[in-house]
């Protein structure tokens, strides 16, 4: 247990979005946002310091949960991983998210986390940053201004980094609805089962029969943020995905990525069995 203490700062609880966008506006980066807490508080022990802590926990209806058929998945600002995790629909049009989100810490940290603390963290480690940017979507923010949306793709603009602006609120990610050939799947490796991933994976696949339509590719722990892999996808797209195909792209994801050395793995050997891993994860969301 940590024996460090958090430093003095004042509470901001908001009732509403309107008065939670209109406080970001008068506090700006003086102001930090916290959802679940689960990593904001933690990085206020260490160096992380503010001199206002803005709470989501008073504002009503920001953790909904809601999937479309046509629209496809809306997810809150205040969903926790949990609730993703006990959602059937989930688990079913979404199978990379729903590994992901089943992995991510502990129950305890589940019950707390949210889906968008985890992209907003900007950490190349988020599980589900990791497999959000493979389904891919778009990050829906609120200011006095009005609302802008952000793809996924533009989100992270390197390490804790985000297009989010200070005066800024994430209230929903938005993620399309899945096609009737589409698969996806998440996978990752730790040095123990509640620990930060040292590499993930994450791949949403668009078929038609066995041949691959289109492909978006994810990596965490590779680089700065959790990138796309396009050489790879271009790699599967137009094609049928067999072990010919798969052992090619197995053989060229190294020379895409760019890992270092940390705490929890090696460059080295991130980029010996970064290839195994994302060949993996498209076997198993293509149950090949």
């Amino acid at each position: 247990m940590s024996t460090r203490v958090l430093p003095d700062f004042e509470i901001l609880i908001p009732r509403d979005v309107p008065e939670a966008v209109r406080t970001l506006a008068e506090y700006g980066p003086k102001a930090l946002v916290m959802a679940g807490g689960t990593d904001v508080l933690v990085m206020m022990k260490y160096n992380l310091r503010s001199e206002y802590l803005m709470s989501l926990s008073g504002i009503d209806g920001l953790d909904r949960l809601e999937f479309d058929p046509g629209n496809g998945l809306t997810i809150g600002a205040t969903t926790t991983i949990a609730q993703i995790v006990d959602s059937p629909e989930v688990q079913a049009h979404y199978p990379a998210l729903w590994q992901a989100a089943s992995v991510l810490g502990s129950p305890q940290i589940r019950n707390a986390a949210t889906v968008i603390g985890n992209l907003l963290r900007a950490s190349p480690a988020g599980d589900c940053s990791c497999a959000v940017l493979a389904l891919g979507g778009t990050l829906v923010l609120e200011s006095v201004h009005g609302r802008r949306e952000v793809s996924i793709d533009d989100l992270w603009l390197s390490y804790g980094v985000t297009a989010r602006r200070p005066d800024e609120l994430a209230v929903e990610l938005r993620l399309p609805a899945p096609g009737a050939g589409t698969f996806s799947g998440f996978r990752r490796m730790t040095r123990t089962s509640e620990d930060l991933s040292k590499l993930n994976a994450s791949v949403r696949l668009d078929m038609d029969g066995p041949v691959c339509r289109s492909a978006r590719l994810a990596m965490g722990c590779v680089g700065p943020t959790t990138v796309r892999l396009p050489a790879i996808e271009a790699i599967l797209t137009g094609k049928v995905v067999d072990d010919a195909v798969l052992k090619t792209v197995q053989n060229a994801v190294e020379g895409c990525i760019s890992p270092i050395d940390d705490k929890r793995s090696s460059a080295e050997y991130r980029s010996a069995v970064a290839g195994v891993l994302l060949r993996r994860t498209i076997a198993q969301a293509l149950d090949v």
